[in-house]
């Protein structure tokens, strides 16, 4: 759904008139440049609102709709159709909620074309036919403009081809380079300072889980969020920690925008850090946020996850 007003649009005109208001004789304001700017691209069809006719028109939109209603067989469904709430929704957004918030109960009406001209002939009022006029040429005026600039459309939308095609390959390249990965190895130390080395194998770790990673760790920051969201598409990720004011705040942001992380306080200290990949267990000597920071080591354990988690719970 998309507003043709990238052109030329002009500044708020006096006559749009908030519905309800008494009606005076068009004003010289209202040119094609505005009408433009209040046409928009839904279904692939060009149309304008009902709410924004009637400004217009300066009737009432309730008004105009039962007139309407009266005619509907003057109307099929290529000439006028009501939108959905998706399509409403979009529409609010691009316009602002303060312009299309409303307190209307039923979803608005759009009106082709076709469907404008018919408008015209059940509105017999001198401001119809004037403010009629002016549609008809904008909707001239943006035929000619798309006529115009045809070939500069259909370049861009080869652009956008190839770049989908760009990203296509891209991405299986990198899916390529992650098959071809070396096998993450089962333990690994990591000298004072190797903190790169460090977060690059937990990130490792993170990326090849499949189903589900869960962290047992008393101590973390917004760093661990931030190795989390490597995860594949699908994976769990839950966290048990001591409580900190800033880390919930920090989780509760992240989960906002991204998939959710959940939350487990330790009811007890926990010495030790694990990691868990699927079902594999890895015993970490540090926090994940600290790994490298001195001299530690990630080994992967042979016990079931399980017998982990019922010490913790």
């Amino acid at each position: 759904m998309n507003n043709r007003n990238n052109l030329n649009k002009p500044d708020t005109t006096k006559c749009e008139l908030q519905e309800g208001q008494t009606q005076v004789a068009i004003c010289e304001n209202i040119n094609v440049d505005f009408v433009k700017s209040h046409i928009y691209n839904i279904r692939g069809i060009e149309v304008m609102i009902d709410r924004d006719l009637a400004k217009l028109y300066q009737v009432d939109t309730s008004q105009m709709n039962r007139q309407v209603k009266r005619n509907i067989e003057r109307f099929p469904n290529d000439f006028m159709f009501q939108l959905t709430k998706e399509e409403y929704e979009n529409l609010k957004c691009q316009n602002g909620t303060s312009s299309w918030g409303g307190d209307r109960r039923a979803l608005p009406y759009a009106f082709t074309e076709q469907g404008l001209a018919m408008l015209d002939g059940i509105l017999r009022s001198e401001i119809a036919i004037q403010a009629n006029i002016v549609i008809m040429r904008a909707f001239v005026a943006m035929r000619r403009f798309l006529s115009a600039n045809a070939g500069i459309f259909q370049r861009i939308e080869r652009l956008e081809q190839h770049q989908m095609l760009i990203d296509n390959k891209v991405e299986q390249v990198l899916q390529r380079m992650d098959e071809l990965s070396p096998t993450i190895t089962p333990e690994q130390i990591f000298a004072t300072g190797c903190v790169w080395d460090a977060w690059s194998y937990i990130s490792q770790l993170v990326r090849s889980a499949k189903h589900r990673i869960i962290l047992i760790d008393n101590f973390m920051d917004e760093r661990v969020l931030t190795m989390l969201t490597k995860r594949g598409e699908g994976v769990s990720a839950t966290v048990y920690s001591r409580y900190t004011k800033q880390f919930k705040t920090d989780l509760e942001k992240h989960n906002e925008q991204y998939e959710h992380i959940t939350y487990i306080q330790l009811s007890q200290k926990s010495h030790d850090r694990f990691l868990i990949i699927d079902d594999d267990v890895y015993l970490m000597g540090a926090s994940a946020k600290d790994m490298g920071t001195s001299l530690c080591a990630i080994t992967r354990m042979t016990m079931s996850p399980e017998i982990v988690l019922s010490l913790v719970k």
